[in-house]
C-alpha cells in the first residue's frame, strides 16, 4: 500500500498482504528446495541431502531469521518494512548462496528460485511503485552481476523472464493504484462532506439564535460607550470581540446554507481598492506596507461583488497576521492567455510547512490561537462558486504566495 495513504482501513488490508506473502514466500521457498533438493534428485538418481551447495543449512537459518524479524515488525506495527526486509535480505542470501555454488567451478547455473516470480507477480498487492522498482531493478541486478561474474550467459533467461513478467506486473500496479486513489479520493470527499453537514445542522441550529442576543449586547454595549465615553476603555475591545462572533456566526452560516451569488460585470480593480481600504488601518497598526502592481488595462469580470470582498479581506488578513514585526505585502494581478486574472498576494512571514498547507481549507483546523479554521474553508468555497482556483505555495521563514485565479468571461 502507498506509504503516504495511512488509513486504518488500508493499514489493515496491508497486514493482511503481508501475512499471506509471508505464508506463500516460506510455502514455496522450502517446497522448491524439497522438490529441487529432495524429489528431482531421488528420481534422477542422485544423492539425497539436506547440506546442499552453496551456504547449505545456513540457507535455510537465515531465512527462518528473516521470518522472525517479520514477526517482530508485525507486533510492533511496522508493517511498511517487511516487504523491502524480505527484498533486500532474500537478495543479499541469494547473491552469497550462488556465489558460493558456481565460483570457481566449470557448472552452469541451472535456475534460480521460483520464489523469485512471487515477488514480481506479488508487487502489485501491496500498490507501491517505489517497491515494484526494487524489486524489478534488485533482480536484474542480482542476475547481471552474477552473469558477469560467473561468465554464464544462461543468467539472460532469468533476466528476460524478469522483464515479461514485470511488465504484466505493471499493468497490474497500475490499475491497483488508480482504484487505490479513487477509493481513498471518494472517502476524503465524503468525510469533507460529512464534516460540512454537521456545520450545516450546527448552523441551521443556532446560528440565527446566537445572532439576536448578539445584536442586543452589541447595542447596549455602544449605548453605554456613548453615555460614558471617558468612564471605562473596554468597550470598543468589547464591541470588537462581538463583531469577531458575529463574523464566526456568518462564515458557519454561509457553510450550512449557502447564499445566492449574484453574477454581475465588475471591476477587480475596485473590489482590490476597497479591500485594501477595510484592511489599511491594521496594516499600519503593525508597520506593514502594502504594495499594488495592476497589470491593466484589466478587463471586467462576472462575480458577486460582495463575495470576492470578502475572500479578498480574508486573504489580506491571513497575510497582515502572519508578520506580526511588520514586512510587506505584494499584491499583483495580471492577465493568463486573455482567459483568466490572476491575483497574488505574497507576504513575508513565518510561511506555511508542506504538511499544513495540505490541511488548509479543513472545518476548524487553524494554526491561529483565536482562529477557527472557518476563514479559509468559506474562502475556498466562494473561489469554487466563481469557478475559480485557489493556490497556496510558502516557504518557512521567508513568506507566503497566495494565487486567486478567476475566469474572465463567465456571463
Amino acid at each position: 500500500m502507498n506509504e503516504g495513504i495511512r488509513s486504518p482501513k488500508l493499514i489493515f488490508e496491508e497486514k493482511k498482504a503481508i501475512i499471506l506473502f509471508l505464508w506463500l514466500f516460506n510455502l514455496i521457498f522450502f517446497s522448491w528446495d524439497i522438490y529441487y533438493y529432495g524429489f528431482r534428485a531421488y528420481t534422477n538418481g542422485e544423492a539425497v541431502s539436506i547440506a546442499r551447495d552453496g551456504m547449505g543449512i545456513w540457507l535455510y537459518v537465515l531465512v527462518l531469521g528473516v521470518l522472525s524479524i517479520a514477526i517482530f515488525l508485525i507486533k510492533r506495527g511496522s508493517i511498511y518494512k517487511i516487504k523491502y526486509l524480505y527484498i533486500y535480505s532474500y537478495l543479499c542470501i541469494d547473491l552469497i548462496d550462488n556465489l558460493m555454488r558456481y565460483l570457481g567451478t566449470t557448472k552452469d547455473f541451472a535456475t534460480g528460485n521460483i520464489v523469485e516470480l512471487l515477488f514480481i507477480l506479488f508487487s502489485p498487492i501491496f500498490v507501491n511503485k517505489k517497491y515494484f522498482w526494487v524489486v524489478l531493478l534488485g533482480f536484474i541486478g542480482k542476475d547481471v552481476l552474477l552473469g558477469l561474474t560467473l561468465r554464464d550467459l544462461n543468467l539472460l533467461f532469468p533476466i528476460i523472464s524478469y522483464i515479461v513478467l514485470s511488465a504484466i506486473a505493471y499493468i497490474l500496479l497500475n490499475r491497483f493504484y488508480s482504484y487505490i486513489l479513487s477509493l481513498t479520493s471518494a472517502y476524503e470527499e465524503l468525510r469533507q462532506k460529512e464534516k460540512l453537514a454537521v456545520i450545516g445542522q450546527m448552523a441551521a441550529a443556532i446560528g440565527h439564535e446566537i445572532r439576536n442576543p448578539l445584536s442586543a449586547l452589541k447595542g447596549f454595549t455602544q449605548l453605554q460607550q456613548e453615555r460614558y465615553p471617558n468612564t471605562n476603555e473596554f468597550h470598543p475591545i468589547m464591541i470588537q470581540e462581538i463583531d469577531r462572533i458575529n463574523s464566526i456566526v456568518d462564515d458557519l452560516l454561509y457553510l450550512g446554507k449557502p447564499r445566492a451569488l449574484n453574477f454581475e460585470k465588475q471591476s477587480i480593480e475596485e473590489i482590490i481598492a476597497y479591500t485594501l481600504s477595510i484592511t489599511q488601518q491594521l496594516a499600519e497598526r503593525q508597520n506593514i506596507k502594502v504594495e499594488t502592481k495592476m497589470a491593466g488595462p484589466l478587463p471586467p469580470i462576472y462575480c458577486d461583488e460582495k463575495q470576492l470582498k470578502q475572500v479578498f479581506i480574508n486573504l489580506i488578513k491571513n497575510a497582515i497576521e502572519s508578520m506580526p514585526d511588520g514586512g510587506r505585502i505584494k499584491i499583483q494581478v495580471k492577465i493568463i492567455e486573455n482567459l483568466r486574472l490572476n491575483i497574488s498576494i505574497e507576504d513575508e512571514g513565518y510561511g506555511i510547512s508542506d504538511e499544513i498547507i495540505l490541511n488548509l481549507g479543513e472545518p476548524f483546523f487553524t494554526t491561529k490561537k483565536d482562529g477557527t479554521g472557518l476563514g479559509l474553508m468559506v474562502t475556498n468555497h466562494i473561489i469554487k462558486d466563481h469557478n475559480g482556483e485557489l493556490n497556496i505555495n510558502s516557504v518557512l521563514k521567508q513568506g507566503t504566495i497566495v494565487e486567486v485565479i478567476l475566469p474572465i468571461n463567465q456571463s
